[in-house]
């Protein structure tokens, strides 16, 4: 007889562990079933060669101090019982959008950012200072909102279309399914994310996040079964009856929750379906390469950036490119340029973010495929010299390790429909599907980033399983 619980919760990234955690807390039964051996998700580690790498996690938005209590990143540790001082937070020195000629910077006191568009683009100030003001009055948690443009909201704002872009290109590469737009809802959480709040890690990486989230989750009895994925949701009554298990075995569940995406969920209740072949499936991947250095950067020249977002081309271009790899635009982060104190990091890392062609990349034969990640390696490290400080430009090569995972590697690990790091386009909100108790959780509910998916976890849990 198979094992009935409260709500099953199909992935074990951060949405549904903190969904876990939310239901746990209240009494009810919780079953997370993940098909590989490390939760995380999207924002897991790996290790290679004695070395342990992050995946996903370049900075949590959303850094606020302790004492601001009803900032969302608080709000949302209360809900998950989970002390602050546990992540061992570091924050970002400082960032900047680097486009040609022009280098914006920000920081943890948005008043850095403000005085920047001042100096840079003094026409666009009081339009700026607007923005702002509209975006903190913003409803973003109201999950019946229909997708909105924020190329035509914007413009009643900004009509500098420099500003423009420089503000949407880390907003768009931190967390938009949408080619060259976001949808406005989106576009505030992720504002305020980054621009009003900001930017920090926890001093070990993801590895001491998961772990506090996970110990949390064990200490509620919570259960989490490893390498049991889930191969078919079946469906009787407009219901999800039983989910069947990779092995054969079964569980049933009251409240099914899924962080598998939309076009995934949908094809594990018609396995009929096609998520890579679903109008629902997302059209943006990644690559990312990471580079080991026995050095620190600051000994190079390069110790005051900790992100930057950069553009080298005319006009930003936020699309599924035609290459394996577009070199135009992308992300940097130098994990050692946070205010890590007097416990820096032993080892140099820089790892580089661009937007990636999935088809190009899951083409590929094993043999050239291993080739063009060696030749896209070195392209990719020759296209951010122009965003490196000029004495770093020419320094000396003491490379140790590197490593680069592209939608190949995304849709391996992942399952995500065409490599698709943020889903599809479509968002649902509400988390409602076709079934009266099947929902969405994490990337395809709407809420994005390390954060946003805690959050998604969260509100999913209380509406969907605990008001039930």
């Amino acid at each position: 007889m198979s094992e009935h619980y409260d709500v099953a919760i199909i992935g074990a990234g951060m949405s549904g562990l903190a969904a876990g955690i939310r239901a746990a807390h209240f009494g009810k039964k919780a079953i997370i079933l993940e098909q590989h051996n490390a939760p995380g998700g999207l924002n897991s580690f790996y290790a290679k060669d004695g070395r342990k790498y992050d995946v996903g996690l370049h900075a949590m938005t959303n850094f606020v101090p302790a004492k601001e209590r009803r900032a969302i990143f608080n709000k949302l540790l209360r809900q998950l019982r989970i002390d602050r001082a546990e992540l061992d937070l570091i924050e970002q020195k400082s960032s900047r959008v680097a486009f040609p000629g022009v280098n914006l910077r920000f920081g943890n006191d948005e008043a850095l950012l403000e005085a920047e568009v001042e100096r840079l683009f003094p026409g666009q100030i009081d339009g700026f200072v607007r923005l702002s003001v509209a975006i903190r009055n913003y409803p973003d948690l109201d999950l019946n909102q229909p997708y909105h443009s924020t190329r035509k909201w914007i413009k009643q704002f900004v009509t500098d279309p420099l500003l423009e872009e420089m503000i949407f290109c880390p907003l768009m590469y931190y967390g938009s399914a949408v080619e060259d737009d976001m949808d406005v809802g989106q576009f505030v959480i992720m504002f305020r994310s980054i621009f009003h709040e900001g930017l920090a890690r926890p001093a070990e990486g993801i590895r001491l996040l998961i772990r506090v989230v996970l110990d949390r989750y064990r200490k509620l009895g919570g259960i989490r079964k490893m390498k049991t994925g889930v191969k078919q949701l079946i469906a009787e009554d407009g219901k999800i009856s039983r989910i069947v298990l990779q092995d054969g075995s079964e569980v049933t569940a009251d409240v099914v929750l899924s962080c598998a995406g939309l076009p995934e969920t949908y094809a594990l209740v018609d396995p009929s379906l096609v998520p890579d072949e679903s109008n629902q499936a997302g059209k943006l991947s990644f690559s990312e390469t990471i580079a080991v250095y026995n050095s620190l950067p600051e000994t190079w020249g390069w110790g005051d950036d900790t992100i930057v977002f950069f553009n080298n081309a005319e006009r930003f271009s936020y699309r599924n490119p035609a290459d394996p790899i577009d070199l135009r635009s992308g992300v940097i982060c130098l994990p050692n340029n946070f205010e890590f104190g007097d416990r820096p990091l032993k080892e140099g890392l820089v790892r580089v973010t661009c937007l990636a062609s999935h088809d190009n990349w899951c083409g590929y034969s094993d043999e050239e495929y291993e080739k063009a990640k060696t030749d896209w390696f070195e392209r990719i490290q020759k296209s951010i010299l122009p965003m490196m400080p000029p004495s770093t430009r020419e320094y000396a090569g003491d490379l140790v390790a590197t490593d680069m995972f592209t939608p190949r590697t995304v849709k391996k690990f992942t399952r995500r429909a065409r490599g698709a790091i943020y889903g599809s386009p479509e968002k649902v909100k509400d988390g409602r599907t076709s079934w009266d108790n099947l929902f969405l959780c994490g990337t395809d509910q709407g809420y994005l980033g390390i954060v946003g998916s805690m959050l998604s976890g969260v509100v999913m849990a209380n509406e969907h399983v605990l008001k039930g």
